[in-house]
């Protein structure tokens, strides 16, 4: 099944954190919080304007973006769970890939 979100809508699949600090202790699910950190899955047209004009979104599939803690809402799509949310809940698009500051053996 494919879905397409409406107006200024996207879906985000959010990216998991950590599940163990630095000091090496594991974190269970039940104490992790949920990530800020997600990546756009689709996007919808846009919104439009008061002239009736689309206007288009500033973020494009496959976006790596933070969000608000409690934004969007959260959805089961094909056994996956992801979340909806306005363009203007998103906070920002992270630029660039994060690199790791472990290096290979």
């Amino acid at each position: 099944m494919k879905f397409r979100p409406l107006h200024d809508r996207v879906v985000v699949r959010r990216l998991e954190g950590d599940t163990k600090t630095a000091g090496g202790i594991i974190i269970p699910d039940t104490a992790k919080e949920k990530p800020q950190e997600g990546e756009i899955i689709a996007v919808g047209a846009g919104a439009r304007d008061e002239s009736g004009k689309i206007v288009p979104l500033d973020v494009k599939s496959g976006d790596r973006i933070l969000f608000g803690k409690w934004s969007g809402t959260e959805v089961k799509i094909d056994g996956e769970d992801l979340l909806i949310m306005k363009e203007s809940d998103i906070m920002g698009v992270i630029e660039g890939v994060a690199k790791s500051s472990k290096k290979a053996a």
